[in-house]
């Protein structure tokens, strides 16, 4: 009886990892298969098994050939999604070497052991920078937790030192702060609220330590808080003023414009091959860079506060370079 539940078990293991439309099995091949693993089968048996593979939701299809072969069609990630996703693994910064592998090595897992093959030559762009801590992934499950469980979190914030070493913000202090969201802008940041503040604030999860959730609950959230709204505010997660600023651009960089602020914002054309930009944004020295890498292509119109903010910087820049 025991061969008998395991020969089910075996054959949705072989369609799994060893077929594919560009590679199939015959009733022989699996009786073979079977055999290797000293479970007795009958070309009978193996057909009413297939049957009952197919039943369970199991994609077997069946090509009317001379030899009768099967393979396993629809799987739950399809070749080019599993592409795709293993993309998005190898560029994610917040993730380690040996983290990214692993998870690599999990999607491969979801193909056929030839597509695995051709999935893992495409493995190549690790070279980038990435985070060396593993804690992070601890950190995201706690504050998941917390937010799920309506609790807030505590811990210790640090920045990095020259030598690579933690710097404990504030001599070591433990935060007690209320999650709000996690969010994704090229890392994982921790959203939070401060009610007595009434304002958000935010935390890179990989420079977050000892991670706790805490007994105390966490206050109701603002009803109009929209997550996704409050990371297109931000540049790179770093704070500033927010205000609605007027952008002056030379046309060719609308779709610089849309991919950073994208169709929310209030786009318009203006004489002399320009377009006028008109977005919510956080005036911080990270969005004030950007503007300032299109050089004389771009211009801040509004508010004065961000003229004025720009033009500060461009002259301390340019100072650096004229004092030498």
């Amino acid at each position: 009886m025991a061969h008998k539940k395991l020969k089910l078990l075996y054959l949705a293991k072989l369609f799994y990892e060893r077929t594919d439309e560009d590679h199939t099995v015959t009733v022989g091949d699996m009786i073979d298969y079977l055999a290797g693993l000293d479970i007795p089968a009958e070309r009978k048996a193996v057909y009413d098994d297939i049957e009952l593979l197919r039943q369970f939701g199991m994609d077997i299809i069946y090509n009317k050939t001379k030899t009768h072969n099967y393979y396993l069609g629809q799987r739950q990630f399809e070749l080019p999604e599993l592409k795709l996703l293993i993309d998005v693994v190898q560029a994610s910064p917040f993730l380690t070497v040996k983290k990214s592998m692993e998870l690599i090595s999990k999607l491969e897992g979801m193909a056929s052991q030839a597509q695995a093959g051709s999935l893992h030559r495409q493995v190549y762009v690790l070279s980038r920078v990435k985070t060396q801590s593993e804690q992070l992934y601890y950190n995201i499950d706690g504050i998941n937790q917390a937010i799920n469980e309506d609790r807030c979190v505590r811990f210790r914030y640090f920045d990095w030192t020259t030598q690579g070493q933690r710097r404990y913000r504030h001599g070591g202090k433990v935060y007690t702060e209320c999650p709000a969201a996690l969010c994704v802008d090229r890392n994982y940041y921790l959203v939070t609220y401060r009610p007595e503040e009434n304002k958000f604030i935010h935390f890179r999860v990989d420079r977050i330590s000892g991670l706790q959730v805490a007994e105390t609950p966490r206050p109701a959230l603002p009803r109009d808080f929209d997550p996704a709204s409050y990371v297109r505010t931000i540049f790179d997660m770093h704070s500033g003023e927010t205000a609605r600023v007027t952008l002056e651009l030379a046309d060719h960089l609308l779709n610089v414009a849309m991919d950073r602020f994208g169709r929310d914002a209030h786009y318009r054309a203006a004489p002399g091959g320009k377009v006028i930009v008109s977005a919510q944004v956080e005036v911080s020295p990270t969005f004030l860079s950007w503007v300032l890498c299109f050089g004389g292509e771009a211009k801040v119109l509004d508010p004065p506060f961000a003229r004025e903010a720009l033009e500060r910087m461009a002259r301390e820049a340019l100072a650096r370079y004229t004092d030498d």
